[in-house]
């Protein structure tokens, strides 16, 4: 884990790389939070972006690396002049985010997948893909912690 700081421009970046284990995503999602109380933030709002970023590596291991602990999953947190940057990294094969059904869709109400896109969507201000062949799936999500805007609650 790598983590720099600049007070003079109000900026915090750490990256941190793990293994592909599901006992690895909490402390992914501490990190996240901290940041997010670091910047301000009160308790619930950086609980939701907690579980945001949860979500985002929980599928990165089991979706996009297959659960291969071998593969890695990246996370860099950007957090600047009050927005939270976060890119999330894996190396499988990626997959199309039209293909993933709605959670509230009447037909999907008792499946379990899509729910975390869906709160990755709830909880943060944007989110966005990019595929490379061979390299992996990055997400990319941000969240304005300055507006103090956050999600209700589920």
């Amino acid at each position: 884990m790598r983590l720099t700081s600049d007070m003079e421009r109000q900026s915090e970046r750490v990256e941190i790389t793990i293994s592909s284990r599901f006992e690895n995503i909490e402390l992914v999602q501490v990190i996240a939070e901290h940041l997010c109380e670091t910047a301000g933030l009160d308790e619930d709002g950086s609980h939701w972006i907690g579980m945001a970023v949860r979500e985002a590596v929980a599928n990165a291991i089991k979706h996009g690396n297959k659960l291969d602990p071998k593969k890695k999953v990246s996370a860099t947190f950007d957090l600047e002049d009050g927005v939270l940057g976060v890119v999330i990294s894996d190396e499988g094969e990626g997959f199309d985010p039209a293909q993933v059904g709605d959670p509230l869709n009447p037909q999907n109400l008792l499946k379990t997948s899509g729910r975390g896109i869906f709160y990755m969507k709830t909880f943060m201000d944007k989110i966005g893909y990019s595929f490379t062949p061979g390299r992996g799936t990055q997400l990319v999500m941000s969240k304005n912690l300055a507006s103090r805007s956050t999600a209700a609650s589920p």
